[in-house]
């Protein structure tokens, strides 16, 4: 469509201009000179035409708008948080600019649509997967994921529910990742674990215009009959240190009595000296009746 030329006005002049971004770009001037007359002002340049009922309703949508001024400002203006964008689509096309706020931003109530997005960081629960890992062990593993909104345009005209597919990829990440592991990698490398799916879902959800920021495994729950046998495995290792602990024990202990033995040996005195302090640690504990060794009896006789 060629731009249209503007009558001539013989007095001064004012304008009002209402843009309508597509592809194209159509602006609809509205001309009011002194004498009251009205002259509407298009022009079209032309990409990839919306259509003349397109450039229709949006004259008709503009010239009401002027018309029902003040009231239509209440319909026309809108307001977006400091953490949400809007994305605007006009006749069904999305508005050039990417999304609008935060703040003010105005729309055309007859033929514009618009989507807030929310920025912030989202988390949610990955439900617990049965999982059979790579030595043929069934565990039932969950997670938690946190991600926001990168792209509020992207994450709206690419796919129809970002939040349920980045749930549904994770739930499935989580079950490839887990996989590929033995039994004693998943329990023990949660953090390698966590971070290789993290790198996974923040590729695969680029294209949806979403940040995976995190993944944390939450908890790993084994079959009741492995957990018995990882149990019985384990006292078994801990009775066998115990007993290596008192060999040890008895080891030293013996040895510590051979040397005794060899002091006595060399001094016979002290043979009887220990004798008497045995005695001595008997007597206090209040006993009425203490039982003497004759051969001993006749030595201290002899002394």
């Amino acid at each position: 469509m060629q731009p249209s030329p503007t009558p001539p006005h013989p007095h001064p002049v004012s304008t009002i201009q209402f843009g309508m971004h597509a592809k194209d770009d159509t602006r609809v001037a509205l001309h009011c000179d002194d004498e009251g007359c009205v002259w509407l002002h298009f022009t079209t340049t032309v990409g990839e035409s919306p259509g003349l009922c397109a450039f229709l309703l949006t004259v008709i949508s503009v010239i009401l708008i002027i018309v029902t001024l003040p009231f239509s400002l209440f319909l026309c203006i809108k307001v977006v948080q400091e953490y949400e964008r809007a994305v605007i689509f006009r006749l069904g096309r999305l508005v050039r600019g990417g999304a609008k706020g935060p703040g003010i931003f105005f729309i055309i109530p007859c033929i514009d649509s618009y989507c807030k997005v929310d920025l912030r960081t989202v988390s949610f629960d990955v439900p617990p997967q049965e999982i059979l890992s790579k030595d043929s062990v069934t565990v039932a593993v969950d997670a938690v994921v946190y991600y926001r909104i990168s792209n509020a345009t992207v994450a709206v005209s690419n796919v129809e529910d970002y939040g349920r597919s980045t749930r549904l990829l994770a739930a499935t990440t989580l079950r490839n990742v887990l996989g590929t592991r033995d039994l004693s990698q998943i329990l023990s490398e949660r953090e390698s674990i966590s971070h290789v799916m993290q790198s996974s879902l923040d590729e695969a959800t680029d294209p949806w215009g979403v940040k995976v920021e995190r993944v944390e495994i939450k908890d790993v729950r084994l079959p009741v009959q492995l957990q018995r046998a990882m149990a019985a495995e384990a006292e078994a290792a801990r009775e066998a240190r115990a007993k290596v602990i008192a060999a040890e024990g008895e080891q030293r202990a013996s040895r510590a009595l051979k040397e005794a033995a060899d002091v006595i040996a060399d001094t016979p005195a002290a043979l009887q000296l220990r004798y008497l302090q045995t005695l001595s640690s008997i007597a206090a504990e209040k006993n009425s009746t203490i039982v003497f060794p004759v051969r001993h009896l006749s030595i201290m006789n002899a002394v």
